[in-house]
């Protein structure tokens, strides 16, 4: 049932009912049904400025996903590019320093990995990220080339670290006999007095006192070249050679255990303490001989000494006496 509306009249002061027309209502419809056309259309104009349908939704969302991804891979690839870069700086500064060996040069290090043709395939796809697929192509082969190239630098390194580890064992590199409170040392390497001439006389190698049949050790890896005998000068000695230019030799042995052409390893024992030849006592006369010079043994000790026992031992060998042979 409609209501029925009434208004005050000042002039009879009564209340009086309102009346109205059908053509009031008709315009007031019109009014409402244009009003709300408006608002309609301004909803859809909002929704379809501001929303994006699902498909257009989940497009940008993957894009939007694939952007993040990429990002991601990126930096992934740039910390792996470091940690290459801090290999080859280790490579060129410690390893190949080590060894003596030239740096790898950068240019070969930073060469190209090929020309645009190679990602030819990619760029006739019309991508809509070529650019940034394209970068990061280009750096995965750059790392790729460079992580071949210090493979090979790895490859080399190993080799002369082995011929290196082949070296550091034949190198005399220990004292010929057991001598571990430093109190065998007899005679140093230099000018000293000839136990049996009394005069200022070169010796050319260091003398070990101790007693007859006392071991003696191979003091490198190497090949016996010489095992023989004399009734004066070295009396039984033996010399080693252990390649790389260095010889030893140990000499008024009262016997040897090798012979000429067979192999020992550094610490074997290859003969015993003795007084044969030009000597005064029994002692083992040992000398170090690199590049046909014959040089001061102990130089040679660092092995089996610490620090402060090479010191020690470097200064008794520095005193001039008379030696024993």
């Amino acid at each position: 049932m409609a209501r029925i509306k009434y208004y005050y009249d000042t002039e009879s002061c009564k209340y009086e009912r309102i009346k109205v027309s059908k053509g009031d209502i008709f315009i007031n419809f019109l009014g409402f049904l244009f009003l709300g056309v408006i608002i309609a259309v301004g909803l859809l104009f909002v929704y379809f400025t501001n929303f994006d349908s699902p498909k257009e939704a989940l497009l940008k969302k993957e894009n939007k996903e694939l952007l993040l991804k990429y990002d991601l891979l990126s930096k992934e690839l740039n910390q792996v590019e470091n940690i290459l870069t801090a290999l080859q700086d280790r490579d060129d500064d410690i390893y190949r320093t080590i060894f003596e060996a030239n740096p790898i040069p950068e240019s070969v290090r930073e060469a190209g990995v090929g020309g645009a043709n190679k990602y030819q395939a990619l760029m006739e796809e019309d991508l809509e990220q070529e650019t940034l697929i394209l970068s990061t192509f280009q750096k995965i082969d750059k790392i790729k080339k460079k992580m071949y190239i210090q493979s090979k630098s790895y490859d080399e390194i190993l080799k002369m670290a082995n011929d290196k580890a082949k070296m550091l064992a034949s190198i005399p590199a220990i004292q010929p006999i057991s001598n571990k409170e430093l109190k065998r040392l007899a005679s140093g390497y230099g000018m000293r007095i000839h136990p049996i001439y009394k005069v200022r006389k070169m010796h050319t190698g260091v003398d070990f006192s101790a007693e007859r049949g006392t071991p003696i050790y191979a003091t490198g890896d190497g090949i016996v070249r010489r095992a023989t005998y004399s009734l004066g000068g070295y009396g039984r000695q033996v010399e080693i050679n252990h390649g790389y230019g260095y010889v030893t030799k140990y000499a008024h042995m009262s016997k040897f255990i090798v012979k000429k052409g067979q192999k020992v390893k550094r610490g074997e024992i290859i003969g015993y303490v003795g007084s044969t030849g030009t000597s005064v006592a029994p002692h083992l006369h040992y000398e170090v001989i690199r590049n046909k010079k014959k040089v001061n043994p102990v130089h040679y000790f660092f092995n089996d000494l610490s620090a402060e026992e090479y010191e020690e031992i470097l200064k008794l060998s520095s005193v001039e006496n008379q030696s024993l042979s």
